[in-house]
């Protein structure tokens, strides 16, 4: 592709670079390293790097046009100044892959919980149906069957673009941070169908405000196609809100809720049984939830909305749901003879901590034993209410460290210690060692207690602990594994 053809959009002065205008463009690229002869280089400033300090790598590598967001003069390889280079990626990433998203059916889930479970409710039943589905998500992406390690939950909008373009399968659906709505890494990409979760206390350390966090989820609903559609959960505040804005706009919205006009009237939770009963237009019906927990139905019932949406029968989706396998990192079970139930999940908000000891109670935990820490450099306005949601419906509770992201251990000790003394109760301890911390929650919890471990889910351990484990899928196993082998009773 010209240059020309790729800075048509754009709408910038580039008499300039006339002399350009007729050369190939071979690639275009965000990160210095990935630059090769023939490549557009856009330089971005991030949080810990700028991109703008790497232009002269870009150039050595074989850039021979560079975009970017400050000024500077005397560059002998061309450069243009732009206002937003993140944006001005996803316009260049949109025409160099020839706007992949118009081929495909898209759907973009955002939300602050239930994100990447429901997605993959979506995948496994459109795929049931014969749809061949791709995921662009926080666990990994998901392209032509092949998995591909994922690092943000919305990549930028270049990756973004070149997933979709590789893709042969007929669906792609998206797990769509707030971030990257706000740092544009949506730009040029279009939707079939947009989700709305729910909206809970999180990223207020970047979004400042409740409002202001919604107002970035809301940004989604502007990649809509001429044709699409919008599917929210209104027994969220927030989603009630959405709704009224939505309509306001003349964009069609269903709904999933209590209220007698929701599409899919949330009737009863039947817990025992896996159940949730659900009523569109005058027809009662039983979907099954494959993974345990009040919140886990909501996102069945969002899943089954979807489905419906995209044209799946309702008889497909009833049968398709019970041989759901779950989601790696999301409220992971593991049990063995005479040992506690240890559920692993990736819950790190107030209201995702209450669904997991909710749903541990709800299943009949004699004690519910609670592991979990905070992320350093994270979010600290919604710690305190994390602790006092353990403090109070858990049995005990143990915290621990998370990822520490440069805050030094002594100060996040001393951070947990000024927690616990403010916020917690008798019933917390503090053991830093992650891994320790694991294994003394199952060391002391009885046959039919549960051991609720939450925070990382799938990720893999940031720092070294005491036993030589990666992650707290690993850990559970091998001390499991371990005490198995040693007969030792709880």
């Amino acid at each position: 592709m010209k240059i020309s053809d790729l800075l048509h959009e754009l709408n910038l002065d580039t008499s300039l670079y006339n002399e350009l205008k007729d050369i190939d463009v071979t690639g275009i690229a965000d990160n210095s390293k990935d630059v090769k002869n023939g490549y557009i280089f856009v330089a971005n400033e991030g949080y810990q790097l700028d991109g703008h300090d790497y232009i002269p790598n870009a150039i050595q590598n074989g850039a021979i046009l560079v975009i970017g967001e400050k000024n500077i003069p005397n560059q002998e390889t061309p450069y243009i100044q732009v206002e937003n280079s993140r944006k001005v990626l996803g316009v260049l990433s949109k025409r160099f892959y020839h706007n992949p998203s118009k081929d495909k059916f898209m759907i973009g889930i955002t939300g602050t919980n239930g994100k990447t479970t429901t997605s993959y409710l979506i995948k496994h039943i459109l795929e049931k149906h014969g749809k061949t589905c791709s995921i662009i998500g926080t666990i990994q992406n998901t392209i032509n069957g092949q998995n591909i390690p994922s690092f943000n939950t919305t990549p930028s909008a270049l990756t973004i673009n070149k997933l979709i373009s590789e893709s042969n399968d007929e669906v792609v659906i998206m797990e769509v941070s707030s971030h990257g709505l706000t740092q544009h890494r949506m730009e040029g990409i279009e939707l079939d169908i947009g989700i709305f979760t729910n909206l809970y206390h999180e990223h207020l350390d970047y979004h400042r405000t409740m409002e202001e966090y919604f107002q970035a989820k809301l940004l989604l609903f502007n990649h809509l196609k001429d044709n699409g559609c919008v599917i929210t959960n209104t027994n969220n505040e927030w989603g009630e809100k959405l709704v009224l804005i939505l309509k306001e706009r003349g964009i069609p919205i269903y709904s999933i809720g209590e209220l007698e006009n929701s599409d899919i009237q949330l009737l009863d939770f039947l817990l025992d049984e896996s159940l949730i009963v659900v009523k569109e237009a005058d027809k009662t019906l039983q979907l099954t939830s494959s993974m345990p927990g009040i919140h886990n139905m909501y996102n069945t019932a969002m899943a089954y909305l979807t489905a419906r949406k995209t044209g799946v029968p309702s008889e497909a989706i009833i049968t398709a749901l019970p041989s759901f396998q779950g989601v790696n990192g999301r409220f992971e079970t593991y049990k063995q003879d005479n040992m506690p139930t240890v559920i692993v999940d990736y819950a790190h908000t107030p209201d995702a901590i209450f669904h997991c000891i909710a749903s541990a109670k709800s299943y009949g935990a004699k004690r519910i034993i609670h592991v979990f820490g905070f992320r350093g450099n994270r979010d600290q306005t919604k710690r305190p209410q994390m602790l006092e949601i353990t403090s109070t419906y858990s049995s005990n509770y143990i915290l621990t460290f998370d990822d520490l992201n440069n805050v030094p251990e002594e100060k996040m000790h001393k951070t947990l210690e000024e927690l616990q003394h403010k916020f917690g109760n008798h019933k917390g301890s503090i053991i830093p060692d992650r891994t320790l911390a694991i294994q003394h929650a199952i060391e002391i919890a009885g046959e039919s207690d549960w051991v609720v471990i939450t925070g990382k889910g799938h990720e893999e351990y940031q720092h070294s602990f005491s036993l030589e484990t990666t992650s707290d899928k690993e850990t559970v196993q091998y001390i499991m594994n371990q005490l198995s082998a040693q007969k030792i009773p709880n």
